[in-house]
């Protein structure tokens, strides 16, 4: 029992020892921080200042102004570039209509020419048909007499 308060008590111990380091750094730091504002400060009236945070302000603005203005930049880029690619590939589309226009034209001629065909040969058939007909016992003479 007196070992596990032991051990309680040891570990209190070292939990404060490690908070005594802590503050102990902290106040090193802080003498460190103070000394070089003292350095470095400059200590100016109220105007001065006032001035100065409106200079800062406006600087910040400026630059927010100027990342904005290059993010348009970028995107009006981006846009000219879609619209070179929208206009290259209107050209292309209009060339393709205009080749599959003139095809279809190629095909309606070459139905026309078959249909022409056709009606001239549907014309000529029965008049070819009569001819043979009429042949037809000529030609079956002829082939008795071989």
């Amino acid at each position: 029992m007196e070992e596990i308060e032991k051990g309680i008590k040891g570990g209190s111990e070292e939990r404060w020892k490690g908070a005594v380091d802590n503050l102990t750094e902290m106040t090193s730091n802080l003498d460190s921080l103070q000394k070089l504002l003292l350095k470095k400060a400059v200590f100016v009236d109220d105007e001065t200042f006032s001035k100065a945070s409106l200079t800062s302000e406006q600087a910040r603005t400026i630059k927010v102004l100027e990342q904005r203005v290059e993010t348009l930049e970028r995107e009006l880029d981006a846009a000219i570039s879609a619209a070179a690619r929208a206009r290259a590939e209107k050209r292309q589309a209009e060339a393709a209509q205009k080749a599959a226009e003139l095809r279809a034209q190629e095909i309606t001629r070459e139905l026309e020419n078959t249909t022409s065909m056709y009606a001239n040969s549907s014309f000529q058939y029965p008049w070819m048909s009569s001819q043979i007909l009429r042949a037809e016992p000529a030609l079956c003479l002829g082939l008795t007499d071989i």
